[in-house]
């Protein structure tokens, strides 16, 4: 970068900011009080008084464990869950009598579970240690004493350390500016990471106090102590005084870096380290995002509840009847049941005690049944998850390659929310658009210059007929040629034969056009940037629409090559010669721009010694300070901003005007004294001062940079309003902008009704100026009341016609719309729209929009957007999407899912959001149901034994059905099913409706496969009992056992829960064959392995497979029979639903089964089952165009 370096230049004039000695006023009175202790001994980091005062080192931990709290924070984690602390009841009462089974096989199926659970919490948590250990090893170069710096780790520094920061390396710790490579002690800071900002900030270290410490040599001897405010949270304050030399000088944001800023453009600083580690206010600022559960998984636990409840009741029942029996079995000195030997047993049988033996019962029953509730479900679910996260993040289709970006599932927490999202809440600048601004037509001296066609041009051609699209093609066929002609620029998309190659000084008012593109080349804070092996230069601007306008000024003669703290310096075209000269402006002020200003300047000094005043900024604020006999081309150039505007262009008027020598001065002594307060109203009154000088401007005209929509942008709109999902824009951007990307993307079409409700009317104006604050706002209310009441009433008039509305609202109507009084009418208004724009939106109105939809209509939300302005509205959604795009990585930190453009979208929801949901429903019913027909079979035979607490299976059988034999094709189903393919989901966007009306998780659904269980359930058992009540199982005649009965119904278990999942998979892969069938093997393995074990150890199951199963043929003709007996019922309700009550991916699979995928008509049948009216896009558009045609060519007949 061409800027001169060690020559003394005047940098306080340049920058808003001041490089004298400010005076202690305002907030630097606290300093030694509450909240203001902090004293820091720079460059004596090891003295007695820092070693007393015990500040933290700079080791930054962002992992949730540590070696000594991982146990008991995990354990605490784990046993939140109701169904967990459940287990550990029954773990604990496994070592008491009252246990049905033994201890060893209750305990190890919670502790592989919870043992499961905590490994990926320790996986999880060490991807963050990894992360903090790669940041806590960085090194820096730390004075290590007698003017030598040394590479140190982060880690190891401490407060009062001096630290050398070289180029595009970040700051370690918060650090006050002491000195840099210019002269002025001035660098550059990208904030990317703090704020979301590609800007760079200008520091400056202050000026006769540690600016002469250039060189490492200097700080020697250096020492100094910093006295300032106690760590916090607030980025943009800092308070403190730099005692030096029996001298104090104040200490305000402009000498603070902060860490993870990065130093550009800079080629070095040195810094005093005052905050460190978990002190540094970016640490002070990571808070931990809001905690985010799906539907599906509230659902989930209402239905573990369900089945808890179901529990108990089966406890109290058998408990109640076991009390009745055991009563019963003396009376009277006769022994009912003499087997049992009620005279001589223990209080477990008494029939003296039998309260007692029923309440024991009770105890022993719940801990019986508890097969009920799938001990795996959760470790299973977020395995799962977390396998459909790397499918999502190793999605090809969402793949940027242009910026080498993939997508980024950022949680697996909400996968199967995608699926059910109803309303998208969507930024406008840099996610429908690209946020890379191009400059493409000025209008000046009332003159329009530039061919190059928009988005929202071509979209108007189309709704205002041929002529105009003819001319926009021919428009867009010269643009081309002269694209053809000439490499296409980054930031230039300008074409217009007047202008370019020099020809404009042969246009009438050449002496305009000179001035105005001398204004783009020097009325910015751009940074040239020189390539040394082409001589190429490029720009670092605080915006990208800045970086267009020197661009453009480049290509159209004037090119900015060299800027010093106070010159610039241009190669510009001569309009007298025609050659190409270099001129130098001695730049004396930059008046900066604001979002209250909404403009900025510069006062420069050309070679003749002429001042200069260079502004450019909104139509609001400069029409108005224009001189007024100097507004000669003022009409048309309002007539051109408009016209600009309808097309979707940013615009901004540029004017300028001579200074004298007096009027200046005069300024500048003003402007100094403000800019050197350090008070509460300091921003005020260097305002005020402004307000005197930019004024009696003289017009010169005004420019257009087109935000360009992203690719893909309309169509994935259509493909998503198809899908029923209502699609809503909260921009910052003024109304007839955000208007025209709407007509632009399809949100709005020609015919569709407008209400918009705006306050920037003339009776709201005037109403403005008035000094009664309260009567104002009162009248702005009771106006958007109005507004909102005809718009309720125009909807209900549309909706009996059944023509779409769209609702445009700004920013400050917005503030009364979202009051507790007024938001639900207004969102009853919104909702019954088809298009919803919100213009003007602050970030915060952007939150409260987003939090007012998400509860008041209870549907799920998502929210997409791309800057830091848009973290309030991703976090409050409940989903957040963020874009991985120019705007910094603070959207994309705060976001649950990153993506890289818009148009990713439709594949996120109607491909991936499908799929996850239907996969993590099936999975969830699925799990019920196995564990209700696996846990009823135990019930039914704890009635056939009077409830007496004796256990149909091994202990180890039961143990082993939820780890084992049935957990692999459950995790199969939630990782691999599809029930169609993508290019079908993509197809028919309505099938993401049935994710959206639940119907694959509905209390119906649920309930039905509970009732499957249960039917499941009462089969095998039964036939099971009745077949081998009485059965002669061995060669020697001996009949059934407990042992072989359980063993015989555990098989029908094992194989019919493992048939019905192959039932329910619509998509096999040899991974799902693999696990279902591999599960009933895996079942007769371990039958035979744990039989041949020692009858001590294998109780029951000793060689009961290998001895009394196997060689008995009813065994596998019993198995065989009543598995299939108990997969019919499910097999009839399937085929009777499939042909009669088809589902809507079901009427797809036949499609696709059939071989119809070709056929048009069958096809369009089937899309014809649409679950909502599609009222916008482009197929919408289409559709309404049709039918206005169909209807004219009717009239006319």
């Amino acid at each position: 970068m061409a800027i001169n370096r060690r020559k003394k230049q005047h940098f306080s004039r340049i920058h808003a900011f001041s490089c004298g000695i400010t005076s202690f006023k305002g907030d630097h009175s606290l300093i030694g009080g509450p909240g203001f202790s902090r004293i820091v001994y720079c460059n004596e980091p090891d003295c007695f008084e820092a070693s007393v005062l015990n500040y933290g080192d700079n080791y930054v931990r962002t992992t949730k464990y540590t070696l000594a709290t991982f146990f008991p924070k995990s354990l605490f984690e784990q046993f939140r869950r109701v169904a967990n602390i459940y287990f550990l009841f029954c773990a604990i009462f496994s070592f008491t009598p009252l246990s049905p089974y033994s201890a060893f096989s209750n305990v190890l199926p919670l502790v592989v579970v919870i043992g499961a659970t905590m490994g990926k919490e320790i996986l999880e948590d060490w991807r963050r240690k990894r992360q903090d250990i790669e940041m806590n090893n960085r090194k820096v170069k730390v004075h290590c004493g007698d003017g030598v710096f040394d590479y140190q780790k982060w880690r190891n520094l401490k407060v009062g350390d001096i630290v050398k920061v070289e180029k595009d390396d970040f700051f370690p710790a918060d650090l006050i500016l002491l000195s840099s490579s210019y002269e002025e002690a001035i660098c550059y800071v990208e904030t990317m990471n703090l704020d979301g900002e590609t800007n760079l900030k200008l520091k400056q270290a202050l000026d006769e106090a540690t600016t002469h410490l250039h060189e490492d040599s200097s700080f020697k001897s250096f020492k100094a102590i910093v006295r300032c405010e106690d760590p916090n949270a607030n980025l943009y304050s800092f308070v403190g005084s730099l005692h030096l030399e029996e001298q104090q000088y104040p200490l305000t944001p402009q000498q603070l870096l902060l860490r993870d800023s990065k130093l550009r453009n800079t080629d070095y600083i040195y810094g005093a380290v005052i905050f460190t580690g978990h002190d540094t206010k970016v640490i002070q600022n990571s808070t931990a995002p809001p905690s985010k559960r799906s539907k599906i998984e509230k659902r989930m636990d209402k239905i573990v509840y369900f089945l808890f409840g179901i529990l108990v009741l089966l406890s109290i029942v058998g408990s109640i009847f076991f009390g009745i029996s055991t009563r019963e079995d003396l009376e009277d000195g006769k022994m009912t049941r003499w087997y049992l030997r009620p005279d001589d047993t223990t209080i477990y049988y008494d029939p003296k005690k039998a309260v007692a033996a029923a309440i024991l019962q009770f105890l022993t029953s719940l801990m019986l049944y508890g097969y009920l509730i799938p001990i795996s479900l959760y470790v299973s679910i977020e395995m799962v998850k977390f396998l459909q996260s790397i499918f999502i993040n190793q999605d090809v289709h969402m793949y940027y390659e242009e910026a080498d970006k993939p997508a980024r599932a950022r949680t697996s927490n909400l996968n199967e929310e995608l699926g059910q999202v109803e309303t998208i809440l969507s930024d406008k600048t840099g996610t429908l658009t690209c946020n890379s601004m191009e400059f493409i037509k000025c209008s000046i001296a009332g003159t329009s210059y530039g061919r190059g066609v928009t988005e929202v041009e071509r979209a108007m051609a189309t709704r205002k007929g041929l002529p105009l699209a003819q001319e926009v093609t021919e428009d867009e066929a010269y643009v081309e040629e002269s694209a053809k002609e000439k490499p296409s620029i980054k930031g230039f998309n300008f074409a217009d034969e007047r202008i370019m190659n020099g020809n404009w000084v042969n246009e009438p008012r050449a002496d305009v056009i000179h001035k105005l593109l001398r204004l783009l080349a020097i009325c910015h804070t751009a940074l040239p940037e020189i390539d040394e092996e082409t001589g190429g230069i490029s720009y670092e601007a605080e915006s990208p629409d800045e970086a267009a306008f020197v661009i453009a000024a480049r290509e159209l003669g004037f090119e900015f090559y060299e800027r010093t703290p106070t010159s610039i310096s241009l190669h510009e075209l001569d309009p007298v010669s025609g050659k190409r000269v270099e001129r130098s402006y001695k730049l004396l002020n930059v008046l900066e721009f604001s979002s209250s200003r909404k403009r900025m300047s510069v006062i420069v000094r050309n070679e003749e010694g002429t001042l200069l005043l260079l502004s450019k900024g909104a139509d609001s604020v400069m029409f108005e300070r224009l001189a007024k006999n100097r507004r000669e081309f003022e009409e048309q150039t309002k007539v051109h901003v408009n016209e600009y505007a309808d097309a979707g262009l940013r615009t901004l008027i540029l004017a300028y005007r001579e200074l004298d020598e007096e009027e200046y001065n005069e300024f500048n002594a003003e402007f100094t004294e403000a800019k050197n307060s350090v008070s509460a109203d300091h921003d005020e009154r260097v305002e005020e001062v402004t307000e005197k000088i930019e004024k009696d401007l003289i017009l010169l005209g005004a420019t257009a940079v087109e935000d360009k929509l992203q690719n893909g942008v309309p169509e994935c709109i259509d493909k998503l309003a198809q899908a029923g999902i209502k699609i809503w824009v909260l921009t910052g951007d003024k109304m007839e902008t955000a208007i025209n990307i709407g007509f632009a993307c399809s949100l709005l079409r020609q015919g569709m009704q407008q209400i918009i409700i705006n306050s920037e009317t003339p009776e709201n104006k005037a109403l403005e100026k008035s000094e009664d604050k309260s009567a104002v706002a009162a009248a702005l209310k009771a106006s958007v009341l109005r507004q909102l009441t005809e718009g309720k009433a125009l909807l209900a008039s549309s909706s009996e016609i059944s023509e779409p509305l769209a609702l445009i609202i700004d920013g400050k109507s917005l503030t009364y719309a979202l009051e507790d009084d007024i938001k639900d009418m207004f969102l009853e208004l919104a909702i019954g729209c088809a298009s919803v724009i919100c213009c003007r939106s602050s970030p915060m109105q952007k939150a409260l929009v987003t939090r007012l939809v998400k509860i008041k209509t209870a549907s799920t939300t998502l929210a997409i957007g791309d800057g830091a302005n848009d973290v309030g509205m991703l976090q409050e959604a409940d989903i957040g999407v963020g874009i991985s795009g120019v705007e910094g990585m603070q959207a994309v930190m705060s976001s649950d899912i990153a993506i890289a453009q818009f148009r990713f979208l439709e594949r996120l929801l109607l491909v991936h959001g499908h799929w996850c949901y239907r996969r993590i429903s099936s999975m969830i019913c699925y799990f019920f149901y196995k564990n209700i027909a696996f846990g009823f079979t135990i019930f039914f035979f704890e009635v056939y034994a009077s409830f007496s607490g004796q256990s149909v299976y091994n202990d180890w059988f039961l143990s082993c059905f939820n780890v084992l034999f049935t957990s692999l094709p459950v995790i199969a189903l939630g990782v691999f099913d599809q029930d169609v393919a993508s290019r079908f989901c993509l197809r028919f966007p309505l099938l993401y409706q049935e994710g959206v009306q639940n119907t694959l998780f509905s209390w119906y659904r649920i309930l039905g496969w509970a009732l499957n269980g249960v039917v499941t359930a009462t089969i095998i058992f039964f036939f099971c009992i009745h077949a081998m009540e009485q059965q002669a199982f061995r060669k020697g005649g001996e009949v059934v056992g407990l042992e072989i009965l359980g063993a015989t119904m555990y098989t029908c278990v094992v194989w019919v829960v493992n048939c019905q999942m192959a039932l329910s998979i619509s998509y096999f892969t040899y991974i799902q064959h693999l696990f279902i069938w591999g599960g009933v093997i895996f079942w007769y393995i371990f039958l035979l392995a744990y039989g041949a074990m020692d009858p001590n150890i294998s109780t029951t199951a000793y060689k009961v497979f290998i001895e009394a199963c196997a060689p008995a043929p009813s065994f596998w003709l019993f198995t065989l029979l009543v598995s299939v007996s108990a997969l019919l019922p499910y097999f009839t309700y399937s085929a009777i639903q499939l042909r009669f009550f088809p589902l809507y991916h079901q009427m797809i699979q036949w499609i696709r089964f059939d071989g119809q995928t070709d056929d048009p008509e069958y096809c369009h049948m089937v899309r014809q089952r649409s679950l909502r009216t599609t009222t916008v896009g482009y197929t919408a558009r289409f559709e309404a165009s049709f039918r206005s045609s169909r209807g004219k060519l009717e009239d006319d007949l």
